[in-house]
């Protein structure tokens, strides 16, 4: 039965240790979900799996908990997040997608990268809400993905928590130190300075083409894959297709930054 949308998500998921680390972003997020409806399942698309030439989807019914990163403290990969998974879920949006005209892949074992697992696990500790997984198309573009998140809009009526976890700014390349309240240069507040009020502003063409508009653009991010999920959620709240529906209103959760060079935004599109 249709219910009330969802809003559609960009949680900024910043280092692994975003777990462990009590900072404002952890904090926000492990209030966070209890201000949430409960949804009946929530779809993660993170930075971290990416599919060539289509989107992917996972189907696995209970999907791991990937630890894919090193250097970290065993704290870290001791965790598990032990959700079940949301085959049912995962197939209606590889049907939506393909309706839209993407070739869809499926996965019966993919799991839960740190990119779902470490904000699921600040925001539903209990991992008592059915997941899965889908994939940025590797290579896209922003528009590309903005057009997956009008395809899956539907399912926040039924229900589907869709959640694109990535980084309001990411170039670790710049990673200078690991102290987390390192003072943050201006080539990274500049940025995202412009990426909220462009996002204030309803200003989503100018959102699409970043990468030549923003202040520093692709040395925040020389790579676009933590910056996509941001244009699922917003395509997402969006719906229908380009110019039937009026703008997503995006409303900014929260914004900090952690070791200096991550903004750490979480945007709300309904």
């Amino acid at each position: 039965m249709n219910t009330t949308p969802l809003p559609a998500l960009f949680i900024s998921h910043g280092s692994p240790m975003l777990a462990l680390t009590d900072t404002p972003a952890h904090r926000f997020l492990s209030e966070f979900g209890k201000a949430l409806p409960r949804p009946r399942a929530i779809l993660m698309v993170s930075a971290h799996w990416e599919s060539a030439g289509a989107p992917a989807v996972s189907l696995a019914r209970q999907p791991d908990t990937i630890h894919d990163f090193g250097g970290f403290p065993q704290a870290l990969f001791d965790i598990r997040y032990p959700a079940g998974g949301a085959p049912e879920a995962a197939e209606q949006a590889a049907g939506l997608l393909e309706k839209a005209g993407f070739a869809v892949k499926r996965s019966d074992t993919r799991g839960l990268d740190h990119g779902a697992w470490v904000p699921l696990k600040l925001m539903y500790p209990d991992a008592d809400i059915p997941v899965a997984q889908i994939a940025l198309i590797r290579g896209g573009t922003p528009a590309e993905h903005e057009r997956m998140g009008r395809a899956l809009s539907s399912l926040r009526a039924q229900g589907v928590l869709i959640i694109g976890s990535g980084s309001m700014t990411h170039n670790l390349h710049e990673f200078r130190s690991r102290e987390v309240d390192t003072p943050v240069p201006a080539w990274v507040s500049e940025f995202a300075g412009w990426m909220k009020q462009r996002l204030q502003d309803n200003d989503y063409d100018a959102l699409l083409h970043y990468r030549s508009l923003a202040p520093s653009g692709e040395r925040n991010h020389p790579t676009e894959e933590h910056l996509l999920p941001l244009f699922v959620a917003m395509g997402a709240a969006r719906g229908g297709t380009e110019g039937d529906q009026p703008p997503a209103r995006a409303e900014l959760l929260h914004d900090s930054y952690e070791y200096g060079i991550l903004s750490m935004d979480m945007v709300a599109f309904s």
